[in-house]
């Protein structure tokens, strides 16, 4: 399923003269230098294709014939590589491979190098390569050494780059250019041929191994595989390798030319929250209409962007306009999201979900719904997905998200399902640590509450937005009164900086009964400090409202009562911040 539909994406991709995707055989690839030569195979200089300043220096791209898999023994790219296996040259950089590494290795790598080219059909005839192996048959080390290219030669020595080579005059950027039609070449050389479980084709030839993924955070930088059967106990009825699901060569080109381009440095289809890389496309109609842009609004649900904080709010809120104007319904194009994380060798699927626009805006136009409480008017209008797992994590960092964790939510939020009970968990172990229920975490234990009932418990009644009086839930009851109780205190201690909630909320949220008796004690002590009588009376009369449903103080409360105790605590404070504005505007 995840393979066709990247070859779909492939299939559609090359269908267009304008996108950005190799033919078969080939891959685009960032190369910071060039080897030029002239016609009779004399070295000329070296070009360096960076542009920009920093971190946003960049390369060239050049289209090359795609490259070898290197995980064991030693295999050339095709005229192109770095300059051990180019030029025979040894690198001065004195890491870890490089001491191992001896002079006859190198030898042998620059000898497979050149033997690349010599497998190319009819190369001999081919002026551009004759050329080439003139150059590399006449010490092109000594040449480039006695040039003017001595400094960036250097540089080369320390960092081992990769390399293309171009004949000085010629239009083309490369010498791969001159050999296109040749772009076979690089393919397998094995013949076992099957039917593909991409294609349907009954007679394909069989990829044994294919192409590196690269681009998945924490994964090799040099490519995992997706797809990949590298040990006896994984292969079955006598196959070995990859021929365990056989994929025809063409078919396990393009869905890893497809992934790899959503992957790529510069995708707008990619996005990572903690080790989770999440990659998403569009079957996008020729006659999209006014129907919804899905594909371009994403990555604005999910993480935040520091650069343009307002671009969150505003996608959002086009999601809700799409709702309300029809543009949503109309949307009937299929929608794909994949999540990739590393697994040693190999990346691991977390999840995949392909269904239409329209459901799929639905579903997280309702997580946001889910997700509506009171706030400051300092607050964002919309919490992203990167603020609601950083709000259950240590620090606020998150690398202290459990890795699972990203996974669940992001599926809960595309079907409309209930939230993973460890959202619950992880929120409510920080509101106990830290004593603090923030705007964040209040949405979280609301919405998580509110999705479960309303799926398993319909007959329970959903938490509000802002404070209800009417609900009748111990836990958000007693959440309320101690939000009362320290406002309280706070009114008759003015400027006081640790509060009961920095005592007592830990033991007021799971055993009231050995904590609540004693605030009420005190809460008298407090209410006689107060000056205003009527502020006095006004304070008394809503502790009653309070204490009015509740019977008696339980000695435990469940977990999920605990989260009513939270969100029952943060509605009554915002509600004093509320009633306060609302004095104030009053009196002006």
């Amino acid at each position: 399923m995840i393979l066709q539909a990247l070859y779909e994406y492939y299939e559609r991709k090359a269908a267009d003269p304008e996108s950005y995707i190799a033919p078969e055989g080939w891959e685009w690839k960032e190369i910071f230098y060039v080897i030029v030569i002239d016609e009779k195979g004399r070295f000329v200089s070296i070009e360096d294709t960076r542009e920009g300043e920093g971190r946003a220096r960049r390369a060239r791209k050049f289209l090359l014939p795609q490259s070898v898999k290197r995980t064991v023994g030693l295999k050339s790219n095709l005229l192109w590589d770095n300059i051990e296996y180019a030029l025979g040259a040894k690198r001065t950089k004195k890491d870890k491979d490089a001491k191992t590494r001896k002079i006859e290795d190198i030898r042998k790598r620059h000898r497979l190098f050149r033997e690349r080219i010599t497998e190319i059909p009819e190369y001999n005839k081919i002026a551009s390569l004759k050329t080439l192996l003139k150059f590399l048959d006449n010490d092109p080390i000594r040449q480039i050494e006695s040039s003017g290219s001595k400094e960036i030669w250097k540089e080369m020595l320390e960092e081992n780059p990769f390399v293309v080579f171009r004949i000085d005059g010629h239009r083309h950027s490369s010498i791969c250019d001159d050999i296109k039609e040749a772009g076979q070449a690089s393919r397998s050389a094995e013949t076992t041929t099957g039917a593909c479980l991409i294609t349907g084709k009954a007679k394909a030839q069989i990829a044994r191994l294919h192409p590196a993924i690269k681009g998945v955070r924490g994964a090799n930088t040099q490519g995992a595989a997706l797809v990949s059967f590298n040990l006896p106990a994984f292969n079955s009825y006598g196959k070995t390798q990859n021929y365990n699901a056989p994929i025809s060569e063409t078919a396990a080109f393009a869905y890893s030319t497809a992934l790899n381009l959503l992957l790529g440095k510069d995708s707008q289809n990619k996005i990572t929250i903690a080790d989770a890389t999440i990659v998403f496309w569009a079957e996008k109609k020729k006659a999209q209409g006014k129907s919804y842009d899905l594909e371009s609004a994403f990555p604005w649900f999910l993480t935040d962007q520091r650069d343009d904080p307002d671009r969150n709010i505003n996608v959002v809120k086009s999601l809700y306009e799409a709702a309300y104007t029809g543009r949503l319904t109309q949307s009937d194009e299929r929608f794909y999201v994949l999540a990739l994380a590393p697994n040693a060798a190999r990346i691991s699927v977390r999840f995949f979900r392909q269904g239409s626009v329209k459901d799929f805006g639905e579903h997280i136009k309702q997580h946001f719904d889910d997700l509506e409480i009171i706030r400051s008017p300092k607050d964002s209008e919309y919490l992203s997905l990167y603020r609601l797992l950083t709000a259950t994590a240590l620090n606020y960092d998150m690398a202290n998200v459990p890795p699972n964790l990203v996974g669940a939510v992001v599926e809960s939020i595309l079907d409309g399902t209930p939230y993973p009970t460890t959202l619950l968990h992880q929120c409510m172990r920080r509101v106990r640590a830290e004593q603090n229920v923030t705007r964040a975490r209040a949405a979280i234990l609301k919405a998580t509450i509110n999705r479960f009932n309303r799926i398993h418990k319909p007959q329970e009644k959903e938490i509000t937005m802002a404070l209800d009086p009417s609900n009748t839930n111990p836990g958000y009851r007693l959440g309320r009164l101690f939000a009362v109780l320290e406002k309280i205190q706070e009114e008759a201690q003015p400027g006081i900086n640790t509060t009961i909630r920095d005592r007592f909320y830990g033991a007021a949220s799971t055993s009231p009964v050995a904590v609540f008796s004693q605030l009420l004690k005190l809460k008298n002590h407090h209410l006689a400090k107060l000056e205003n009588p009527r502020r006095r009376v006004n304070l008394e009369k809503l502790i009653g409202e309070i204490m009015s449903g509740i019977t008696e103080f339980p000695a435990h409360l469940t977990l999920n009562d605990q989260a009513y105790f939270s969100v029952g605590y943060y509605h009554q404070r915002q509600d004093f911040f509320t009633k306060k504005d609302n004095n104030e505007s009053k009196q002006s």
